[in-house]
Formats: C-alpha cells, sequence, structure tokens
C-alpha cells in the first residue's frame, strides 16, 4: 500500500500538524489484537495524525502499533482538555463505564491550563489545545494564557456548521479540528444526518466521489482538519482523497442550506447542582 502524503498546517506553537487525522474512539471497542494492525494498515496508508484518550481505550494498542512501525515516542504531539469539565475520581475513566450527572464538579480553567502549559515547557507535549471550548470559554482561557492554546477539536461537519466559532478561532489563531466529521453512526451514538443528506448525495453524485469524501472535503476548506474513523482500509485510502479537487462556489453554498443540529449535546453534564445548569451555560449560548 503505497501512503499517501497528506498536507500540514503550522499551529501557533510553531508545529507541523497534518490535516487529517484518525479517530480510534469504538463502541464497544474491539479486540487490542484485532485493533493493532487496523492502526499499522493506517500508518501504511498515510495516516500520521491519530487521536486517542483514556477514555476510549484505545491508547494502549495504538502505542503498540506505532512501536511495530518504528515510531517511537517520548511525548505526544498535541495534548488536549478533553471538555470542560472536571469529574470526582469516582468516575472512573472508561468508556462505557457508569456515568452519574453528580460526579460532575466546577471547572477551574486557569489551573487546567496552568498544568497543559507545564506540559508543554517539560517536554511532554509539543503542542496544547482544547476540546469542546466555546468562545466565551475560550476567550477566558485566552485572559489568563502564558501558552495558548494552538487547537480547538469540536463537532463540526456539513449539519453542524460551527460558522461562529471558526471565525473566533482564525481572529485568534487557534486551529480548529474537526471531530464526527462525517456526523458519527447511529447505531452506536449520533446521526446519521450527514451520511443521509439529500443535497450531499447530489453533489458526490455529480462529482464521482464518495459522499464522506464530499463531506470532508468541505470542512477542508473551512480550514479546518478532520478527525475521521474508518477501520475498513479501503476507505481509509478513500477518506485521504480529498486534496486534488474543490468544491465549486454553488456547491458551497447548497451545503451552507443544510439544516443544522448538534448531535453530541453534553446533555450528560448538565444538572439543577451541578456547575453547568442549562445547555446554554455548557456551549456558552450555542446549544
Amino acid at each position: 500500500m503505497e501512503a499517501k502524503k497528506i498536507p500540514e498546517t503550522i499551529l501557533n506553537s510553531g508545529q507541523n500538524m497534518p490535516l487529517i487525522g484518525m479517530g480510534t474512539a469504538a463502541i464497544p471497542l474491539p479486540p487490542f489484537e484485532t485493533l493493532i494492525p487496523i492502526f499499522i494498515d493506517a500508518i501504511e496508508a498515510g495516516y500520521r495524525h491519530f487521536d486517542t484518550a483514556a477514555l476510549y481505550g484505545s491508547e494502549e494498542p495504538l502505542g503498540q502499533a506505532v512501536a511495530k512501525a518504528k515510531l517511537g515516542l517520548e511525548y505526544v504531539d498535541l495534548y488536549l482538555i478533553h471538555w470542560p469539565v472536571w469529574l470526582k475520581p469516582e468516575a472512573g475513566g472508561a468508556a462505557g463505564a457508569e456515568f452519574r450527572k453528580d460526579y460532575v464538579i466546577p471547572f477551574d480553567i486557569k489551573e487546567t491550563w496552568q498544568a497543559m502549559e507545564e506540559c508543554q515547557r517539560m517536554g511532554l507535549a509539543k503542542s496544547i489545545g482544547v476540546s469542546n471550548f466555546g468562545i466565551k470559554k475560550l476567550t477566558k482561557l485566552l485572559e489568563n494564557a502564558t501558552i495558548p492554546p494552538s487547537v480547538n477539536q469540536v463537532e463540526m461537519n456539513v449539519t453542524w456548521q460551527q460558522g461562529k466559532l471558526i471565525e473566533f478561532c482564525k481572529q485568534k489563531g487557534i486551529h480548529v479540528s474537526a471531530w464526527s466529521p462525517l456526523g458519527a453512526c447511529k447505531t452506536t451514538w449520533g446521526s446519521n444526518s450527514v451520511m443521509e443528506s439529500p443535497i450531499l448525495k447530489e453533489i458526490a453524485t455529480a462529482r464521482h466521489k464518495s459522499m464522506s469524501q464530499v463531506a470532508l472535503r468541505w470542512i477542508y476548506e473551512q480550514g479546518a482538519s478532520v478527525i475521521v474513523k474508518s477501520f475498513n482500509k479501503e476507505r481509509m485510502k478513500q477518506n485521504l482523497d480529498i486534496f486534488e479537487w474543490e468544491l465549486s462556489q454553488e456547491e458551497t453554498m447548497k451545503i451552507s442550506q443544510i439544516p443544522q443540529r448538534r448531535v453530541c449535546t453534553g446533555e450528560e453534564f448538565v444538572s439543577e447542582d451541578g456547575p453547568y445548569k442549562s445547555l446554554e451555560e455548557l456551549w456558552d449560548g450555542d446549544p
């Protein structure tokens, strides 16, 4: 399998980051012996950006795959705050574990970001950033930051286009990275709204492209990177083939007319007795 060269962006930290990354979250998570060769296939296809978290349970097999590909690392290239949320220790860290709303406690942005900055200064992370932060939270973080966040990774796709947030991040020099760029899968969580969009299907048919390729290309043209997950070898390669063509102005206009709805509401973090009493508070007024 010939590795495809993925374009990169330069983050405000001065580090390069590939504009397509591979997601590793799955419910249920396949056995490690299944995942390791999948991740090796992805490396051989050209992926150099992998998105993982302790919550996903995929860190160990990904680490083994990287080691087998002779890419041993003593640091991470990018380290993100997963949510603007603190949880009590008893919440645990494994995907699928029982979660209670009373596990959520007030989140101290200043203290958390100071710890993130220390990780970068120590060389444990080349770049640091956040995930699922709205404009108000980013503004507060920047007021106290010595090192600004390099990345804000958020839900972004043709059915949740994040126009205001993208514009704010561009003004502040923060790169936006899109998780759930294809809307995830309704059989596990998420919605089929992206992959069932008649507008997307019309464009894909006319262009002789897959709907996934059109959806990913649109995100790329907004100046964002994508974290796309497929454990199928052929679709892994197909999802990388979005760079040598572009959408027309008319096609972009059609995509802008797709009805908008956030899929991942974060409702589990909202309660009358918790730090976030409404979805508006969690999402900075943009639920």
